[in-house]
């Protein structure tokens, strides 16, 4: 495989193109569990029929892990937006339509979105008492079983030739509530700098889901939590800055 057409860069991976094949190749310093676990969500996710490119193999490059999978000749959703900035919404239609679309599936082998959390939440830079609040409120929202892609975000979104979306990046998924991982993607954008983005792409998931935001935002304080324990201090700083934000309005 040949290694000379980068065509994304990450703190610790890069993907290169090689002809029809993607390989995303980790840093040394990356985890073989994380890698392969992210290899079988892939695997697992390919079965149940959502649009994503093929798994090839997993494998090793001058001592370093790779997956390597089907390479997708289109724009991502980030990209369609920055080039037509006028067509955002239209777009973020788009997006929130894609999200629902894999909600409405399941796949029971994947891990539960609640024990992951439970777990993270353990791991947060949090005083023991604010850990027992969320882990309450964590206990107390309602469990269901839909797939949760865990980082979806308009980067995530490969749009085709032909206009058919696939969705790459399957590391961080789950089943779980629905609500979650909207509230997750509304952190994203916050985290991207786009404000008011978050309140559209928030607005457009209610309305579409018909989910109350109060019922999304509830979940705000469990996914930052949840999310603190990894990235950078300023994110970091961020994200639990939800934390003690117990109600919204």
């Amino acid at each position: 495989m040949k290694l000379d057409q980068v065509i994304a860069e990450r703190k610790a991976k890069t993907v290169y193109r090689d002809g029809d094949k993607c390989i995303k190749v980790f840093n040394e310093n990356y985890k073989k569990y994380d890698i392969l676990n992210e290899a079988l969500n892939h695997a697992r996710i390919e079965e149940t029929g959502i649009h994503i490119p093929e798994l090839f193999e997993v494998t090793t490059i001058d001592g370093k892990w790779a997956i390597v999978m089907k390479y997708i000749s289109g724009k991502t959703l980030a990209q369609m937006i920055e080039e037509n900035p006028e067509k955002k919404m239209e777009y973020l239609e788009q997006f929130v339509d894609i999200q629902l679309s894999i909600q409405s599936f399941t796949c029971p082998m994947l891990t539960q979105l609640k024990d992951k959390m439970k777990n993270k939440i353990n791991q947060a830079d949090l005083d023991q008492a604010t850990r027992y609040e969320l882990q309450t409120r964590l206990s107390g929202m309602h469990t269901h079983n839909k797939v949760c892609h865990g980082d979806f975000d308009p980067s995530n979104v490969i749009l085709s030739e032909d206009g058919t979306p696939y969705i790459i990046d399957w590391a961080h998924v789950t089943q779980g509530n629905g609500a979650a991982d909207a509230a997750r993607t509304y952190l994203l954008f916050c985290l991207n700098g786009d404000i008011k983005g978050a309140v559209n792409y928030l607005d457009l998931f209610c309305k579409k889901s018909e989910t109350s935001k109060q019922y999304v935002n509830r979940w705000m304080p469990i996914v930052a939590a949840s999310q603190s324990v990894k990235g950078n201090a300023e994110e970091r700083d961020f994200l639990l800055s939800w934390v003690n934000v117990i109600d919204y309005q």
